[in-house]
């Protein structure tokens, strides 16, 4: 889940921890680093996952802003990005502690939820 810990704030502060464009680029250099060492790898690029049990918050706005700057590296050749986040959300937008009991990380039914959010993208790239 790359770029997840770069959004929010500094432990007990109002800083953020990194800015979007910053998150962007760190996240474009990791593909790049990928392509550089392995360039037939074909990257299924998730978008972050929505942090923290209620919407709006400053950290959501954060990642939705992230998922839209790096939707961009999406190439279809090489990078495919999807966003998976809406399907951990109730229909109300809040997440549950029953797929994330800490709001950040899944569980066995969020991981399970997971696995068949990419399933369909995932075995196309295989091929």
């Amino acid at each position: 889940m790359i770029g997840t810990n770069n959004t929010g704030y500094e432990s007990g502060t109002k800083t953020p921890r990194n800015s979007v464009p910053e998150t962007a680029e760190g996240v474009k250099a990791v593909i790049d680093a990928v392509r550089d060492k392995l360039p037939n790898t074909k990257i299924l690029l998730l978008g972050i996952f929505f942090p923290a049990e209620n919407p709006p918050n400053f950290q959501r706005v954060q990642v939705q802003q992230i998922n839209a700057a790096i939707a961009t590296f999406h190439d279809g050749e090489h990078v495919w990005f999807l966003d998976i986040s809406p399907r951990f959300l109730n229909a109300d937008g809040t997440l549950s502690k029953s797929i994330m009991p800490d709001f950040l990380h899944p569980n066995e039914t969020g991981y399970q939820i997971w696995a068949d959010a990419i399933d369909g993208k995932l075995k196309p790239l295989l091929e």
